[in-house]
């Protein structure tokens, strides 16, 4: 056999073993998401012999803690959707605003400084910005809605999505900065060699190339708003309130799971299994959700394609 026979050979060895490493990555990846569907899909399953499906996801009234105890968790999902309505509102035009800046107007000095400090913003941990929401964010909360003549709780949806979508924005703004830039800059220069505007060529060119990565950015975002905790307890509060008033005292799923699997009950009682429905919920919420998007993003892919033929 020649060295250079040799050599290949060689190189189709290490590429093969490289292939099956990546495709055990892979495997793993995909057994561990199934390992965790199943592991929350049993428990739910003990849950819905002792409590009612039907009443799980219609009911509105949620006191596990009495004799007659009832699980209806509408209040609990209400809570959830309108603090991560809340942040996203906040999140998502600071964070694509501060993305276009960075990555189309600032300068390359500039732009090396801020990005590092907003991105400090990811590394602050969410007590922290759960006491920022208590002590700080919810007072001035209260007093601008009595100062408008509406009446506010200490512990309100609003204060907590304010600093659950200040908390998102570093995410959001960092990888939508990263896909923006990532277009090419052929196109910026075609634009405005026909006349577009330095803003027009950010609309109609650069936006809507990037929007695929920004809506994985904003589904991201989306989805620690979702499993966020610690910023609830501390600002919103712990009760199950049916109700959409973004001024009101309202929890989320995830303290519902908190609160159940650390309460005193035993590990087989409705009150505990009920952490684990509200995990299941949680888990196919989160997939429709991301069936959606991906939709979305497939949608401006040929969307884009067609348009550049």
């Amino acid at each position: 056999m020649t060295p250079f026979e040799t050599r290949n050979k060689s190189t189709e060895i290490k590429e093969k073993v490289i292939k099956a490493l990546l495709i055990t990555a892979s495997i793993i990846s995909i057994l561990t998401t199934f390992g965790i569907l199943f592991s929350i899909l049993f428990e739910a399953i003990e849950f819905f012999k002792l409590r009612s499906f039907w009443y799980f996801i219609t009911g509105t009234e949620w006191s596990p803690g009495i004799a007659n105890s009832k699980f209806g968790a509408v209040p609990i999902f209400t809570g959830t959707f309108v603090i991560t309505i809340i942040a996203m509102a906040v999140a998502i035009p600071v964070g694509l605003g501060s993305a276009v800046y960075l990555s189309e107007y600032a300068s390359g000095k500039v732009r090396n400084t801020l990005k590092p400090l907003l991105e400090i913003l990811a590394g602050i941990p969410t007590v922290v910005y759960g006491f920022f929401a208590a002590i700080t964010v919810a007072p001035f909360v209260v007093k601008a809605a009595a100062s408008l003549g509406f009446e506010a709780s200490f512990n309100s949806a609003l204060a907590s999505g304010i600093v659950m979508g200040i908390m998102i924005i570093p995410v959001i703004a960092s990888l939508s900065d990263d896909v923006i830039r990532a277009v090419p800059d052929s196109q910026r220069k075609a634009s405005l060699g026909l006349g577009l505007t330095q803003g027009e060529t950010i609309k109609n060119i650069v936006l809507p190339s990037a929007m695929p990565g920004i809506i994985s950015a904003s589904l991201l975002g989306l989805s620690k708003a979702l499993g966020e905790t610690m910023i609830v307890v501390m600002a919103a509060g712990l009760r199950p309130n049916l109700s959409i008033n973004p001024l009101e005292d309202m929890t989320t799923v995830t303290v519902r799971i908190v609160d159940a699997l650390v309460g005193d009950q035993a590990f087989n009682s409705p009150a505990t299994l009920s952490a684990f429905a509200l995990g299941l919920v949680l888990f196919i919420v989160t997939l429709v959700l991301n069936i959606i998007s991906l939709m979305l993003i497939r949608k401006f892919k040929e969307k884009y394609k067609v348009n550049t033929l």
